[in-house]
């Protein structure tokens, strides 16, 4: 015979509502008593049923991780942090991709997310997304991950800092005339692409050096737009002796289009990247790393917290984790002409 609430209850001498609380981490439990209740159940074998745990307490026991995209690296690891936190705590996630704002009409996210989760983790949307204001609508405990509200708890890095580092770098190289590959067009100034340009400008105007508009292209992310940005800039009659890539991943493309134009890394071109992509050690490539499993980790606890206290709360702190640059053999200082 299957044992149930009510045997562990006799056998703990609780009530059942006390061993439910007790083996659901809820307050107003003694410790002893818990202790106790947790000790019964675990002699005999019992394990509250998720459904009925989540009936008591009106949960649905799930969180929802709203991304632009799963398959890319950077989008990936953040989720492997959030997956442990959750896994953790017991908590089911429900991951929803969201269309790229040039695709319309745009599916709502609301109406499929509204009774189905307790907390939702929105990743690098933009703060004047609509989808992103279809998540914080619906009133539930809420966490960004890569941008800031204010008001909303979020996890992010310093991007400003971080390009302003990597730029730094190459100038202490001896480097001037340097290129940047950024993601894309800036649709909004209060996103990774525009603090990082923003980062990248200001160090080349401590420098006292002003930017030509001809060293800055586009590489979208991907591995394959960086080789397409590096070929461009390697067109140029007076071509750059140094680039930041706006991610690791831009930059390996960047690497393939040097070495497929006879040229090395680090030689005859310099090369940054902003991520601590796995790979970059392997590649030599120079990097400002930024802990992306641990932004997930927070993110994924911040979420929690709020679920735990009820509620989003109205005067959030944002957290900021640090960055580190880690130098490589695909950055050296500018050899004489």
């Amino acid at each position: 015979m299957a044992i149930t609430i009510r045997d562990v209850a006799r056998e703990a001498g609780v009530s059942t509502a006390t061993v439910s609380r007790a083996l659901r981490g809820l307050p107003n439990v003694e410790d002893s008593t818990r202790a106790r209740v947790h000790a019964v159940a675990a002699r005999l074998d019992y394990v509250i049923s998720p459904s009925a745990s989540r009936l008591a307490s009106g949960r649905m026991g799930s969180i929802a991780v709203v991304t632009p995209f799963v398959a890319r690296w950077f989008f990936a690891t953040i989720l492997s942090g959030i997956e442990t936190v959750m896994q953790n705590a017991g908590m089911d996630v429900l991951l929803m991709t969201v269309d790229s704002p040039y695709v319309q009409p745009r599916r709502p996210v609301g109406t499929r997310l509204r009774r189905r989760v307790d907390g939702a983790l929105v990743l690098v949307l933009p703060p004047d997304d609509g989808q992103l204001r279809e998540v914080l609508d619906l009133n539930i405990p809420t966490s960004l991950i890569g941008v800031s509200i204010p008001g909303v708890p979020s996890v992010t890095i310093d991007d400003v800092l971080a390009a302003r580092i990597a730029t730094r770098h190459l100038l202490g190289l001896g480097h001037r005339r340097i290129a940047m590959i950024g993601g894309g067009p800036i649709r909004d100034s209060f996103t990774a692409e525009h603090d990082r340009s923003q980062g990248f400008l200001a160090a080349l105007a401590e420098a006292d050096i002003a930017f030509d508009p001809l060293l800055g292209v586009f590489g979208y992310f991907t591995v394959h737009g960086g080789e397409q940005a590096m070929n461009a800039l390697l067109t140029l009659a007076d071509r750059p002796t140094a680039v930041l890539a706006f991610s690791d991943e831009m930059a390996f493309g960047a690497m393939r289009a040097l070495r497929s134009h006879g040229l090395t890394p680090g030689v005859d071109v310099s090369l940054v990247g902003i991520d601590g992509h796995e790979m970059s050690e392997y590649l030599d490539l120079t990097t400002v790393a930024q802990p992306v499993t641990e932004l997930g980790r927070l993110g994924a606890e911040s979420l929690l917290a709020q679920m735990n206290a009820g509620m989003r709360p109205n005067d959030a702190e944002g957290i900021r984790v640090p960055t580190q640059l880690i130098p490589r053999g695909s950055s050296a200082r500018m050899m004489a002409p």
